[in-house]
């Protein structure tokens, strides 16, 4: 080999094959990896067609977190020769000698990739930075199909609530676990990993719940009075929920709230969300006075306000806008706050579709 590319690598084992961890610099990536925009059949290609709508948002995450972003390991096969030199020291760590005739193929990592070139394209800076590639040998196509496919199989996208979670960039998931924690009812008996909740479970709402409530009414202020606005009207709505507050006093089992009544389903709390909308717009408004009344709503799943609002004809939960709409209705009414246009618009053709 006469001219090569030469990167400083650690080799391991794996399936009885040896493989390379390196260090490459961002500015090799369009070197190594140029781009093909020429289509080539699903059969032909070593992984999924690239989805250019997910670049320009990996790319602005990395220019807008320039000193805080984090990107795992770019996997590729080695099409052509190339020879590992070990250490007198470490027979395990090296440099890897690549011959420049060879082809790089991306087995996974492919959109990380073209987000590097556009945020390379906008701040050259980031050329010197490095990021991780495993090295596998070519053994043709069939087996970088394979290698995509054991890569990616076993994947597993993580819950919205974990993530919001652990999320400490975005301002309203920040807000939504303060506010939560705030909040001793809602704290209790809110999942802050899982999405869905079995029937089984020892909690009653997940933090996504909240999150999404919390983004219907304070949109996207998310200043420090939002987060005290927040904290008093979930602390208003918990402590004017009779069945939650009888929950808390043993007075009523987890499953006679699941199953008979509606105040722990996620199209009610989002429903609650557009009432604290009004709140939040109307800072005028006696808050506390007027979520007193939510005493006197019927919360039963067989109360007649509900029936094909927020509950089906068989008796299962719509889970939709229209539906989060229809039940936000319900309650504005029963709290005597007036219905903006849309909810107005969204009543008119509700009551004319039952009425035909």
């Amino acid at each position: 080999m006469d001219f090569v590319y030469r990167f400083p690598v650690a080799k391991g084992i794996q399936a009885k094959r040896e493989y390379y961890i390196g260090m490459v610099p961002l500015k090799m990536i369009p070197r190594l990896f140029p781009s093909d925009n020429e289509y080539v059949l699903p059969e032909y290609r070593a992984q999924r067609r690239l989805n250019t709508a997910r670049i320009p948002v990996i790319s602005k995450y990395i220019l807008d977190n320039r000193n805080d972003y984090v990107f795992s390991a770019l996997a590729a096969s080695i099409d052509g020769n190339f020879k590992f030199i070990s250490t007198k020291e470490n027979a395990d760590i090296g440099v890897l000698e690549v011959s420049m005739d060879a082809v790089f193929l991306i087995n996974d990592g492919q959109h990380r990739k073209a987000a590097i070139l556009e945020a390379l394209s906008n701040d050259e800076t980031l050329g010197d930075e490095t990021i991780s590639v495993v090295f596998f040998e070519d053994k043709g196509l069939e087996r970088s199909q394979q290698i995509f496919t054991d890569l990616n199989k076993h994947a597993v996208k993580t819950s919205n609530s974990i993530a919001e979670l652990y999320d400490s960039r975005n301002a309203l998931a920040v807000i939504t676990r303060n506010v939560i924690s705030k909040v001793p009812f809602i704290s209790t008996y809110t999942d802050k990993e899982k999405d869905i909740l079995g029937k089984y479970s020892s909690n009653l709402f997940t933090l996504n719940t909240f999150y999404s409530a919390n983004k219907r009414i304070i949109q996207k202020d998310n200043s420090e009075d939002a987060l005290e606005f927040l904290t008093r009207f979930w602390t208003l709505v918990a402590e004017n929920m009779m069945q939650w507050n009888e929950l808390q006093n043993k007075e009523i089992s987890k499953v006679d709230l699941r199953e008979n009544y509606i105040i722990t389903q996620a199209v009610v709390i989002q429903s609650l969300g557009r009432v604290g909308n009004y709140f939040f717009t109307h800072k005028d408004k006696d808050m506390a006075t007027i979520l007193h009344l939510l005493r006197e709503i019927d919360w039963r799943r067989s109360a007649s306000e509900w029936k094909l609002r927020t509950i089906r004809a068989n008796g299962r939960m719509i889970n939709s806008d229209a539906a989060i709409i229809l039940t936000a209705n319900v309650i504005k009414k029963s709290l005597n706050i007036p219905l903006d246009n849309d909810e107005s618009m969204r009543e008119k053709k509700f009551l004319q579709s039952i009425n035909k």
